[in-house]
């Protein structure tokens, strides 16, 4: 038989079960009774998990809560977005994560490979390859201009790398698709990029259940719904000065016939009901901040020992050595002025002192040893939470072949990852506006588009292709290409698109061509496969 007392901590009861022993212990020995009733009751409080044990002392530090996404995200987002932009402009290590991530992920652009599904509508390969074909030169020519961009700066490609940097300086961006007519074009979808300060509540409102952060939501189902965008940069060069500086817009997040999309708010989801995105340096803010502040100390301290100091000590405290004289307290030129009130040092110079005196010189220590591997053990984990191998976020490879190539490749899983979003997120929609208004306009011939879903799928495939990753050891990675594509476990294609990024078959023509010209003019074309590395074995553990 068995009792339980019930008691509540923090909102949460707790159910401390009493057996017959512990009733008996506690008659005979209250104190005793009294100890083990606090034992059973930790035990209830902190389950399996040292972690969640609150008596443990490494547990009671700090404030502690579970929190929704915006709860969490929202009342720092400010802040952190400050912060970010702070480290971009001053610190080395931010900005090269930034850009790091900008040349792999984005470099000169990602290009689209329109591919539409041939069997489902009913097209021959020549048929599909025609479209395919009208259908690319259409977007180059509604996005490869400057026209494109509604402030007539970028093109779409450029675009890509801008709109990629903001999202991870400020955690997202807001990219609005208006349609406005200009000439020179016959497309009216346009981008406009907005920051990420001027998605904000009208009139400064506080948040509600269905208004977060200027994004407004429908209260059912948590979709977007509209945006609110102030008409200026809270940061800007003219502050705002009361609420009728500035207006705000709403921007409608889809079409309210078609469903498309209206305008695109960017970010990287990390959980359900998040509203707005995280700055991609805000794990690591306070680290890179620290570590600044460390390697300016450093190197103030490198430049001050570089500097002769000496002190001339007496018995009384005073000596007749001072400042060096300046121009504007003595006559003439200064150069041949007498002056015992300072002391020059010179090559093989014999300084007299008075009795009593003598020189000591300040020996700083610098530099310091200690430094660059300290520097190094910090940047590790700071490489860890951006997902760049330290290796590739300082851009120093001296390690062996095998692990640079080890960093690359994880490095490159990371970039996919972020290229994919990229895709999914921007591009595919963009490309899916433009081919749904050369369609409505005629400029494009695409039967059943607008009356079967499955159709318009069909009509809207594509293949997003993006720069190449480089290669460590090109010899070797070729001679791993043409093995993969003998064993059939690979493709000329697909080997192409890794090597440079364009198809296999785009390629076919030119390369005829070139071998065409070669033998009308007698030069002959070696067939002669590729010489194997002849490397010994463990050649990998070589250094680069």
């Amino acid at each position: 038989m068995s009792l339980s007392k019930h008691i509540e901590i923090n909102g949460k009861q707790i159910t401390v079960p009493l057996t017959i022993a512990d009733r008996v212990v506690d008659y005979f020995n209250p104190k005793a009774g009294s100890q083990r009733y606090q034992s059973r009751l930790r035990m209830a409080l902190s389950g399996g998990y040292d972690a969640a044990d609150k008596t443990r002392r490494a547990n009671q530090k700090g404030s502690r809560r579970e929190m929704d996404a915006d709860a969490a995200i929202i009342p720092d987002l400010i802040t952190l977005r400050e912060e970010s932009q702070n480290m971009l402009r001053n610190s080395p290590i931010a900005s090269g994560a930034i850009n790091t991530n900008v040349t792999k992920v984005v470099g000169t652009g990602l290009k689209v490979q329109p591919q539409i599904r041939r069997k489902i509508l009913g097209l021959t390969a020549d048929q599909a390859d025609a479209w395919q074909q009208q259908a690319e030169q259409e977007f180059l020519l509604a996005t490869e201009t400057r026209e494109f961009d509604i402030e007539r700066q970028l093109t779409f490609s450029l675009m890509q790398g801008l709109i990629f940097r903001k999202v991870l300086e400020d955690g997202d961006l807001l990219v609005n698709m208006p349609r406005i007519k200009r000439s020179g074009s016959p497309y009216k979808v346009k981008l406009q990029l907005i920051e990420a300060a001027r998605l904000c509540n009208k009139d400064g409102s506080q948040d509600t259940d269905t208004l977060i952060a200027g994004v407004k939501k429908d209260k059912s189902t948590g979709a977007p719904e509209l945006y609110q965008v102030a008409s200026k940069h809270p940061g800007g060069r003219r502050f705002w000065r009361n609420k009728t500086d500035v207006t705000w817009t709403e921007l409608k997040a889809f079409g309210q016939r078609s469903g498309d999309p209206m305008a695109l708010l960017l970010y990287d989801k990390l959980r359900p009901g998040q509203s707005r995105g995280v700055p991609y340096l805000a794990p690591v803010v306070e680290m890179i901040k620290q570590l600044g502040r460390y390697t300016h100390a450093e190197v103030m301290a490198a430049v001050v020992s570089g500097m002769l100091t000496v002190f001339v000590t007496t018995e009384s405290g005073n000596s007749r050595l001072g400042p060096a004289p300046t121009q504007s307290n003595t006559t003439g030129d200064p150069d041949n002025q007498d002056d015992d009130s300072g002391m020059e040092l010179g090559y093989g110079s014999v300084v007299g002192l008075q009795p009593n005196e003598k020189i000591e010189s300040v020996n700083p220590g610098r530099p310091n040893p200690a430094f660059d591997p300290f520097m190094q053990a910090v940047l590790r984990q700071i490489g860890v939470a951006l997902e760049l191998p330290f290796e590739l976020l300082i851009k120093h490879f001296t390690a062996s072949y095998s692990a640079a190539r080890a960093a690359m490749l994880e490095a490159w899983s990371y970039f996919n990852r972020r290229r994919h979003w990229l895709i999914v997120s921007f591009c595919q929609p963009v490309y899916e506006a433009v081919i749904t208004e050369a369609v409505a306009t005629g400029r494009l011939k695409a039967p059943g588009f607008f009356s079967d879903p499955m159709v318009r799928r069909a009509w809207l495939g594509t293949t997003w292709i993006g720069d190449a990753a480089g290669q460590i050891d090109p010899l070797k990675e070729i001679n791993a290409a043409a093995k993969r594509v003998e064993m059939t476990i690979s493709t000329l294609e697909e080997e192409s698109r890794k090597f440079t990024g364009t198809p296999w078959e785009n390629k076919l023509e030119q390369v005829l061509k070139e071998r065409r010209i070669l033998r009308e003019n007698g030069i002959a074309i070696s067939e002669k496969e590729i010489d194997q590395d002849q490397t010994p074995p463990g050649s990998d553990r070589e250094d680069l």
